[in-house]
């Protein structure tokens, strides 16, 4: 037999998957419940959640920066927009979406002034007008010299054989189609003709819609063949994705376009007329490749970033204008499109969940500053990964929040400069719903029982919602790094190096600490503690320490000690 004594000093690389437990160049745990890793690379249990608001049933919550000191949170729920501030209640808004809908609602803001969009419903704007919260349709603008809609308009596929008849029976305009094309759904739609925009008004039949034109127009002598519809309306759908690039409003596809990206003027974000191709009009292009490109989110960083179900895009022209758009695919992994988990930017990257709703992709330009690479953030902690649901990224806590659909969260702790990228899981008493970062606050939405809570993370909390305990558990690696290649061990002590402390459980056994670390005014205990544990023995694939806490206190552990002995 012989004697061997293994120290931890840091736990920089979080839970690790079993397929890496042999790796001896690992920092890691094999286990970690609601514990954070410290910048040192010690280990914390996690902050409390203290109840801001009680709600009135489940929601998607946004965040929404009025002003440099005026921070609300957007509750998102079947039929409105519930507005908190200060742990109060603001104001309701109402919406169209369902329940159903919101997972697929995405959002921009510019100053005071935020847009929603979602392919099944028209663009809303939401805006503070005087102190009172409102929501509008999104309105394009009109020509000043044509009258014409400056909405997009193209010529789709299934209309290209399709010519138009225009008629005038009194003040009734009727555009008879070819073939059957028209339906129900071109109501409220815009069509493009003989140099004029026409409003849909009326379905008559497949053939014949009633229409009205915003301006003048000189009657054709024949059917119009080079027509066109508006890229977006009640029959086409509306964009899905959006952002502002270049002081450019960005919309990206649509059910009936969904590689389609749109971008207004340049400082007229109502405005999507082409135009003459001058550097400050609209552009519109379409992403094309082998495979069928479903647009799911657009970021704008210091390239405009596209994120497609197939892959990864990015424009980089600066400025950019429609004489000047170098598009270029350069990865392939694709990301989530039956639901909006937003991009978020983390150490001037942008992080994005993959398409198969199980790595977390870092998407980095390469030392050149010429190629996209999209590295796996949780390559070590793949199991943690299970069918996100929302993400969110908060800035000083370097925290990177992932909600899963079974209630749980994986949390990243990041922080390149000092070596750390450790994963692990949060959990509490009831369900993480979701997620966002409003100023210097993490808030979440938690279902317990039948009631649902916004909450957010608090270091002066030890418990959560203030009623509800939660314990935090972390498990050491089996010593099959142990380099010995031991048959079994036997291991005789375990100390722990701990830093304002009051409370520490080792391998289940209770550790002393002194009385006086449980007054009121006392930081807790700094220093080491440790059990023996001879006659004890342990194979090696068990973890040959797990540290844990029920109680409502504070535990920081700096360095775990193990002695023991091995045979080989």
């Amino acid at each position: 037999m012989g004697n061997f004594i293994r120290t931890q000093k840091s736990f920089a690389n979080g839970e690790i998957s079993t397929n890496f437990f042999e790796n001896d160049d690992i920092q890691g745990v094999a286990y970690m419940e609601n514990f954070d890793v410290c910048a040192g690379g010690g280990l914390r249990r996690r902050p409390g959640l203290k109840k801001s608001v009680k709600l009135i049933g489940n929601a998607r919550l946004v965040s929404f920066s009025a002003s440099e000191t005026e921070e609300y949170i957007l509750a998102m729920m079947n039929g409105r927009i519930r507005i908190y501030a200060n742990d109060s209640f603001v104001q309701d808004v109402l919406t169209p979406w369902t329940i159903a809908d919101i997972p697929n609602v995405q959002y921009a803001q510019r100053f005071g002034t935020m847009i929603f969009v979602h392919p099944d419903y028209a663009p809303i704007v939401f805006y503070n007008d005087n102190g009172v919260f409102k929501i509008k349709n999104f309105a394009f603008s009109k020509s000043l010299d044509t009258k014409n809609i400056e909405i997009p308009f193209m010529r789709f596929e299934d209309s290209e054989n399709v010519t138009i008849t225009i008629t005038n029976s009194g003040d009734t305009i009727h555009f008879i189609a070819s073939e059957d094309f028209w339906t129900q759904n071109n109501v409220g739609g815009h069509l493009f003709a003989v140099g004029k925009t026409w409003l849909v008004t009326s379905y008559v039949s497949a053939t014949d819609i009633i229409v009205v034109c915003n301006g003048t127009y000189t009657m054709p002598n024949a059917p119009v063949s080079d027509w066109q519809e508006a890229a977006f309306s009640p029959r086409r759908g509306w964009p899905s994705a959006i952002t502002f690039h270049q002081d450019r409003l960005v919309f990206g596809g649509a059910k009936s376009w969904p590689g389609g990206i749109w971008m207004s003027h340049v400082g007229q974000h109502g405005n999507f007329d082409i135009g003459t191709g001058l550097d400050d009009e609209a552009i519109f292009l379409t992403l094309l490749s082998d495979r069928r490109q479903h647009i799911c989110t657009l970021i704008s960083s210091d390239n405009l970033q596209i994120f497609t179900s197939e892959g990864e895009w990015a424009i980089s022209n600066k400025p950019l204008t429609p004489e000047s758009v170098n598009i270029k695919m350069h990865t392939s992994i694709g990301s989530v499109a039956d639901k909006y988990l937003a991009p978020q930017q983390m150490e001037g990257k942008t992080v994005f969940v993959s398409k198969n709703k199980r790595d977390i992709r870092q998407l980095c330009l390469d030392d050149l500053g010429e190629n996209y690479n999209a590295n796996n953030l949780c390559a070590l902690s793949e199991h943690l990964i299970t069918d996100p649901i929302d993400i969110a990224y908060d800035k000083n806590m370097k925290k990177l929040f992932v909600v899963m659909s079974d209630g749980n969260m994986a949390v990243l702790d990041y922080d390149t400069s000092l070596g750390i990228s450790a994963w692990g899981r949060y959990t509490t008493d009831g369900q993480f719903m979701s997620v966002t970062v409003s100023g210097e606050k993490t808030f979440v939405v938690v279902k317990r029982g039948d009631n649902f809570y916004i909450e957010y993370f608090s270091d002066s909390e030890f418990v959560d919602n203030e009623n509800y305990e939660y314990s935090a558990n972390v498990h050491g690696l089996p010593l099959l790094t142990s380099g010995h290649n031991a048959k079994y061990i036997r291991i005789t002590k375990i100390m722990v190096r701990v830093y304002d402390t009051k409370t520490l459980f080792i391998n289940g056994e209770r550790a002393i600490l002194p009385n006086d670390v449980y007054d009121t005014d006392s930081s807790g205990f700094s220093g080491d503690v440790s059990i023996n544990v001879l006659g004890t023995s342990s194979d090696l694939v068990d973890a040959p320490w797990k540290i844990s806490t029920t109680d409502s206190l504070p535990l920081k552990i700096l360095s775990v000690t193990i002695y023991g002995r091995y045979q080989i």
